[in-house]
Protein backbone atom coordinates (compact mmCIF):
# COMPACT_ATOMS: atom_id res chain seq x y z
CA UNK A 1 0.00 0.00 0.00
CA UNK A 2 1.47 3.70 -0.99
CA UNK A 3 2.09 5.74 1.93
CA UNK A 4 1.97 9.42 0.97
CA UNK A 5 3.64 10.40 4.74
CA UNK A 6 6.90 7.70 3.57
CA UNK A 7 6.83 9.82 -0.10
CA UNK A 8 7.04 13.28 1.17
CA UNK A 9 9.03 13.22 4.58
CA UNK A 10 12.68 12.69 2.14
CA UNK A 11 11.83 15.37 0.03
CA UNK A 12 11.19 17.68 2.72
CA UNK A 13 14.22 17.02 4.34
CA UNK A 14 16.05 16.93 1.33
CA UNK A 15 14.85 20.81 0.21
CA UNK A 16 15.36 21.46 4.24
CA UNK A 17 18.93 20.21 3.92
CA UNK A 18 20.01 21.79 0.38
CA UNK A 19 17.98 25.32 1.57
CA UNK A 20 20.02 25.39 4.93
CA UNK A 21 23.93 25.64 2.89
CA UNK A 22 24.43 28.92 1.22
CA UNK A 23 28.10 29.88 2.40
CA UNK A 24 30.92 29.61 -0.20
CA UNK A 25 33.76 28.87 2.69
CA UNK A 26 34.81 25.66 4.37
CA UNK A 27 35.21 26.18 8.05
CA UNK A 28 37.35 22.68 8.44
CA UNK A 29 40.47 24.16 6.88
CA UNK A 30 42.70 26.94 8.42
CA UNK A 31 41.81 30.27 8.13
CA UNK A 32 42.55 32.50 5.07
CA UNK A 33 45.58 34.73 6.15
CA UNK A 34 44.50 38.19 4.50
CA UNK A 35 47.23 40.54 3.97
CA UNK A 36 48.42 42.97 6.64
CA UNK A 37 46.93 45.93 7.65
CA UNK A 38 50.05 48.39 8.03
CA UNK A 39 49.18 51.74 9.82
CA UNK A 40 51.66 54.39 8.89
CA UNK A 41 54.71 54.14 7.09
CA UNK A 42 58.13 56.19 6.79
CA UNK A 43 55.82 57.92 3.96
CA UNK A 44 52.91 58.98 5.50
CA UNK A 45 51.75 58.62 9.11
CA UNK A 46 48.22 58.77 7.50
CA UNK A 47 48.94 55.47 5.13
CA UNK A 48 47.15 52.41 5.17
CA UNK A 49 48.85 49.29 3.45
CA UNK A 50 45.38 47.93 1.94
CA UNK A 51 41.83 50.17 1.48
CA UNK A 52 40.00 46.76 0.19
CA UNK A 53 39.52 43.22 1.42
CA UNK A 54 37.52 40.73 -0.33
CA UNK A 55 35.65 37.32 1.55
CA UNK A 56 33.32 35.36 1.67
CA UNK A 57 30.78 34.17 4.07
CA UNK A 58 31.40 30.85 5.96
CA UNK A 59 35.35 31.11 5.25
CA UNK A 60 37.43 32.01 8.26
CA UNK A 61 39.69 34.46 8.00
CA UNK A 62 42.94 36.16 10.04
CA UNK A 63 43.35 39.99 9.48
CA UNK A 64 47.06 40.98 11.28
CA UNK A 65 46.84 44.68 11.78
CA UNK A 66 49.81 46.52 12.53
CA UNK A 67 50.52 49.68 14.07
CA UNK A 68 53.89 51.93 12.76
CA UNK A 69 53.55 54.01 16.06
CA UNK A 70 53.95 57.37 14.20
CA UNK A 71 50.52 58.07 15.25
CA UNK A 72 47.49 56.74 17.57
CA UNK A 73 45.38 55.14 15.43
CA UNK A 74 42.05 53.78 16.36
CA UNK A 75 40.59 51.64 14.13
CA UNK A 76 36.68 50.80 13.66
CA UNK A 77 34.38 48.95 12.03
CA UNK A 78 31.17 49.16 13.46
CA UNK A 79 28.64 47.45 11.03
CA UNK A 80 31.26 44.69 9.77
CA UNK A 81 32.34 43.82 13.58
CA UNK A 82 28.29 42.91 13.88
CA UNK A 83 28.11 41.15 10.79
CA UNK A 84 30.97 38.58 11.64
CA UNK A 85 31.82 35.68 14.10
CA UNK A 86 34.58 36.87 16.22
CA UNK A 87 36.95 33.75 17.31
CA UNK A 88 39.79 35.56 19.23
CA UNK A 89 42.10 38.36 18.79
CA UNK A 90 45.91 38.19 19.88
CA UNK A 91 47.90 40.81 20.94
CA UNK A 92 51.46 40.40 22.27
CA UNK A 93 51.24 37.24 24.50
CA UNK A 94 47.89 37.17 25.17
CA UNK A 95 44.63 35.83 23.36
CA UNK A 96 41.15 37.20 23.66
CA UNK A 97 37.90 35.66 23.33
CA UNK A 98 34.91 38.10 22.78
CA UNK A 99 31.71 37.93 20.82
CA UNK A 100 32.45 41.82 19.67
CA UNK A 101 34.37 44.36 18.53
CA UNK A 102 34.29 48.24 18.80
CA UNK A 103 37.16 49.20 17.96
CA UNK A 104 41.50 48.31 18.06
CA UNK A 105 43.14 51.06 19.70
CA UNK A 106 47.16 51.43 18.85
CA UNK A 107 49.02 53.85 21.23
CA UNK A 108 52.29 53.07 19.88
CA UNK A 109 54.00 50.56 17.29
CA UNK A 110 52.34 47.06 17.89
CA UNK A 111 50.08 44.46 16.18
CA UNK A 112 46.99 42.62 16.61
CA UNK A 113 45.64 39.84 14.85
CA UNK A 114 42.01 39.01 14.66
CA UNK A 115 40.33 35.66 13.61
CA UNK A 116 36.90 35.88 12.10
CA UNK A 117 34.17 34.11 10.41
CA UNK A 118 32.09 36.91 8.23
CA UNK A 119 28.41 35.64 8.62
CA UNK A 120 26.40 38.49 6.56
CA UNK A 121 27.37 39.63 2.95
CA UNK A 122 27.96 43.41 2.42
CA UNK A 123 30.32 46.07 1.68
CA UNK A 124 31.48 47.25 5.01
CA UNK A 125 33.40 50.88 5.78
CA UNK A 126 36.54 50.70 8.14
CA UNK A 127 38.44 53.86 8.94
CA UNK A 128 40.79 55.18 12.02
CA UNK A 129 38.74 57.19 14.31
CA UNK A 130 39.58 60.78 13.66
CA UNK A 131 41.81 60.01 10.79
CA UNK A 132 39.29 59.77 7.82
CA UNK A 133 40.13 62.99 6.36
CA UNK A 134 43.82 61.98 5.86
CA UNK A 135 42.37 59.26 3.88
CA UNK A 136 42.60 56.16 6.74
CA UNK A 137 39.25 54.77 5.15
CA UNK A 138 38.76 50.96 3.33
CA UNK A 139 36.52 48.80 3.03
CA UNK A 140 35.54 44.65 4.07
CA UNK A 141 33.36 43.02 1.17
CA UNK A 142 31.75 40.31 2.00
CA UNK A 143 30.17 37.73 -0.85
Amino acid sequence: MFSLKRAVLPLMAASLVSVGVQAAGDLTTRPQELPDLVLGDDVSDYSMSHKRYEMETGQAYSLKIISSGYKEYAIQAPEFFTSIFLRKVEAGDMEIKATTLTELEFEEASEAEIFFVPIKPGTYEFYSEGLENKGMVGEFVVE
